[in-house]
């Protein structure tokens, strides 16, 4: 079974605390919102039962704060470096809760993951407006102009040409480069972002306008955040 979840130092939160022991610091610069991560975890219940690991498979890769994992992970993970090693204790709340996650993990459980930190991957930004008010964060929905190009500067597609902005949950239904660039932003920030392609259509390419293995340019602007 494949979970997608881990922790910080001793937050207190209801239901019990997030907690963390760094068993390896790891090198370069820290973990932060909107990174693309690339992790080894295995996790088990508090008794001791495993009920998931990526050893022995490929590492698991996320959005950081993109709301893709459980919030143990969101919030633990932040200010790991490259090589650095944890060890998570998460509480219900900030794991599966009342309902628990199929057959291995039962309502309530207290999770505890040990995880290493891969590989951070990074899109390029510039703010070309500032914006006002509060941060887009994961699960905010925005409402997001943007202009699609290659990096040739050939547009593939813009929402300015169809005269209405984009809605956007923001971690879901996007290409993984699109929703790193969305976080952080405020309302009226334009922001310039250049995705690689890993982080994009990959191998595929898309729709045949986006060349396989093409990294892409996107100019954003948001119009409205709402939760």
């Amino acid at each position: 079974m494949q979970i997608c979840l881990v922790l910080l130092p001793l937050v207190t939160m209801q239901g019990g605390k997030l907690q963390i022991t760094d068993t390896k610091v790891g090198k370069g610069a820290p973990a932060q919102a909107g990174d693309y991560l690339t992790m080894d975890y295995t996790g088990t219940l508090m008794n001791g039962k495993k009920f998931d690991s990526s050893i022995g498979r490929a590492p698991f890769s996320f959005v950081l704060g993109g709301g893709e994992v459980i919030k143990g992970w969101d919030q633990g993970i932040k200010g790991m470096r490259v090589g650095g090693k944890r060890t998570l204790i998460i509480p219900s709340a900030l794991g599966y809760g009342d309902v628990g996650a199929g057959a291995d993990i039962p309502p309530k459980s207290t999770l505890k993951f040990t995880v290493e930190l891969r590989k951070i991957t990074r899109v390029k930004k510039q703010i070309l407006k500032a914006g006002h008010g509060r941060s887009v964060q994961a699960g905010d929905s925005v409402q997001v102009h943007y202009i699609g190009k290659l990096t040739d500067g050939k547009k593939f597609d813009s929402s300015y040409d169809r005269g209405q902005p984009m809605p956007v949950t923001v971690g879901r239904g996007v290409i993984p480069g699109f929703t790193m660039g969305l976080l952080g932003m405020k309302e009226g920030e334009k922001r310039r972002v250049t995705i690689p392609s890993a982080l994009g259509y990959g191998e595929r390419g898309a729709g045949g306008v986006i060349p396989p293995n093409a990294d892409l340019v996107f100019d954003l602007e948001i119009v409205g955040i709402s939760r």
